[in-house]
């Protein structure tokens, strides 16, 4: 049996595998709030608790976890949490030997090879090149960017910490963001804007004086009331705001595919993405992934997917634990 989570700022999802030849198969998930523990060691704990009826005598052999945040020998702080995940406790505390941790991206990247046909909403066609390097990114609590190079044999994930770097304003508009955006921090991330707190930023910026329910709630997340409203277009501010956001997430998909030269393709993870369906696939995003001027052509040429399988980081987490267990 292997153990596999993706571990996030919002939730922590949980999964138990069986494996026969190599392949894994769930057998049980759970979710958890985050903010509900203290530390991931207790979720891990808990889930395992649970999970004990469904082991039927087996032991965990091996666990892989993918978390928001940098992993320096097999250890994490938390990006979005006050956490220090270290698998060297995991191991003691759960009883197990083989313990891999992973970047949330990489999770997500090494899932890719798993995945059916049918979990990825291919945004362009373009002509994917055999090896060639693929760029990945996900907006959720979070924003996370990673490449995967191929190494002859299979891709390795690349972790980066790219969603933290400066935001680049490419309209007027933007430009007017960025100045609002310098007024409140100290410094304008990607990660400030492409993730679920930026979307009442955008609103604000947009709009000071039109305000929602969820606004005056300290606990709220306005990001679901005005993706909705958005999607439904019963609020104006909230459309633009949609529009505004993902012509941003387009532009930074850009900006990654031409950093890494992603002749493999461009993946887009995260739970927002999955939300906003609808509004990534009416052309905006791509406009905005495309819009590089000299690069445009090379651009236009690479293939973009999104990832439906919001699943897909335990998948990844879990086949990268069978990996370190089978040696």
């Amino acid at each position: 049996m292997i153990l596999a989570g993706d571990v996030g700022g919002t939730k922590c999802n949980l999964a138990l595998f069986s494996e026969k030849d190599g392949k894994l198969t769930s057998v049980f998930r759970q979710r958890f709030r985050s903010k509900d523990f203290a530390q991931f060691d207790l979720i891990a704990k808990e889930f395992a608790r649970q999970a004990a009826t469904h082991l039927a005598g087996e032991k965990i052999e091996a666990a892989g976890f993918g978390i928001a945040g940098p992993v320096i020998n097999n250890r994490v702080r938390a990006t979005n949490l006050p956490w220090t995940i270290d698998a060297a406790v995991l191991s003691q505390e759960l009883n197990v030997q083989h313990i891999v941790l992973l970047n949330d991206l990489g999770a997500w990247g090494h899932s890719i090879e798993y995945l059916d046909p049918k979990q990825f909403l291919v945004l362009n066609e373009g002509v994917a090149e055999p090896g060639g390097t693929r760029g990945l990114l996900a907006a959720g609590t979070g924003l996370g960017e990673s490449l995967l190079a191929w190494d002859g044999k299979r891709y390795r994930v690349i972790p980066s910490e790219g969603g933290h770097s400066d935001f680049a304003p490419h309209t007027e508009q933007q430009i007017e963001l960025l100045r609002f955006m310098k007024r409140r921090y100290p410094q304008v991330s990607w990660e400030l804007i492409l993730s679920g707190r930026g979307f009442r930023t955008l609103h604000e910026f947009l709009s000071p004086t039109v305000k929602h329910a969820t606004f005056d709630d300290p606990d709220a997340d306005p990001a679901p009331e005005i993706t909705k409203n958005a999607l439904n277009k019963t609020c104006p501010v909230c459309v633009e705001t949609l529009d505004l956001w993902t012509d941003i997430y387009g532009a930074e998909a850009g900006n990654l595919a031409l950093k890494v030269l992603a002749l493999g393709g461009v993946y887009v993870a995260g739970g927002i993405a999955v939300k906003i369906l609808d509004k990534m696939k009416d052309g905006k995003f791509f406009q905005a992934f495309k819009d590089k001027w000299h690069f445009e052509h090379l651009l236009k040429n690479m293939p973009v997917s999104v990832i439906l399988d919001e699943n897909a980081p335990q998948l990844g987490a879990a086949y990268e634990a069978l990996r370190l267990l089978k040696g």
